[in-house]
């Protein structure tokens, strides 16, 4: 059976869909911000490294490696 579809009920879909897009990319996770565990591991370990003061400041290390 062959449902037949009006403007005014493919306008109203066009509508609906176009929210649903709008709430999917509202709600979206930027795949760069979530960290693997590994990269979360390295964080940890280099913060204590900084904590430590192990690291060095980002200048002297330009400075190291001739910018």
């Amino acid at each position: 059976m062959t449902e037949t579809i009006n403007m005014e009920k493919m306008y109203r879909e066009i509508l609906a869909l176009r929210r649903e897009v709008q709430l999917i990319k509202n709600h979206m996770v930027e795949i760069d911000v979530i960290m693997t565990p590994e990269e979360e591991t390295r964080l940890e370990e280099t913060l204590e490294l900084h904590k430590k003061r192990k690291t060095k400041r980002f200048e002297d290390l330009k400075t190291e490696l001739g910018d």
